[in-house]
């Protein structure tokens, strides 16, 4: 799985998509071109996110894009997807490759140069790094929100593994984050509350490819 490859990435949340449901969020982003799905849905129950899961494994698979879960290494299981992103707060990267393969793609988020050398020395495959410019998809430390690309530039020279910037990211920004050293971002409402959410994909991965 090339994730060096991965310029941008969706993040999703049915209660930041305009009404929509999560599948057809999903499916004009595959059809703008994006290159990892991550099935997030925060405060949906443990059914909902298994069976939107599932339609979202279905879509994906098709498309030859990979599928993430958040944080949720028994979801990701049972839905077959590509691997598991985790906070730091979660599971090991250890124990979720243990529990899902060796082939499986785990991520790890990250804030500091520190805990990003730490998930390079535990395995992971890659790194989610923000909040870049702030987010308000989620609560997030004042220490760990708008960390800026400078840090992002810091993380990328330390290690070793494909940084993905997130948090607060869209089209007129996201060409920043790139230059920094990221090799793509991951987003959430500038996709799924985009008028047309197709194009925004595109607009986003050009960005990030100029």
């Amino acid at each position: 799985m090339n994730i060096t490859g991965w310029r941008t990435y969706l993040v999703t949340q049915s209660n930041r998509s305009a009404g929509r449901d999560t599948e057809a969020v999903v499916e004009a982003a595959l059809a703008g071109g994006v290159d990892a799905v991550q099935l997030r849905e925060k405060g949906a129950s443990d059914a909902r996110r298994y069976e939107v899961g599932k339609r979202l494994r279905e879509l994906t698979a098709d498309a030859g894009v990979p599928l993430i879960v958040n944080d949720r290494v028994d979801i990701a299981a049972a839905i077959d997807a590509d691997g598991v992103h985790l906070g730091q707060s979660d599971l090991p990267v250890a124990v979720a490759r243990d529990r899902l393969g060796d082939d499986a793609i785990v991520g790890r988020s990250t804030s500091t140069v520190e805990q990003a050398e730490a998930a390079a020395a535990a395995g992971a495959d890659y790194l989610g790094v923000g909040a870049v410019y702030g987010t308000r998809t989620k609560d997030v430390p004042d220490a760990k929100d708008g960390i800026g690309t400078e840090r992002v530039g810091e993380i990328a020279r330390a290690v070793d593994l494909p940084v993905i910037g997130i948090g607060g990211i869209d089209a007129d920004n996201a060409g920043a984050v790139a230059a920094a050293g990221a090799a793509g971002v991951a987003v959430v409402s500038a996709i799924t509350a985009a008028e047309d959410p197709e194009a925004a994909t595109a607009a986003l991965r050009e960005a990030v490819t100029r």
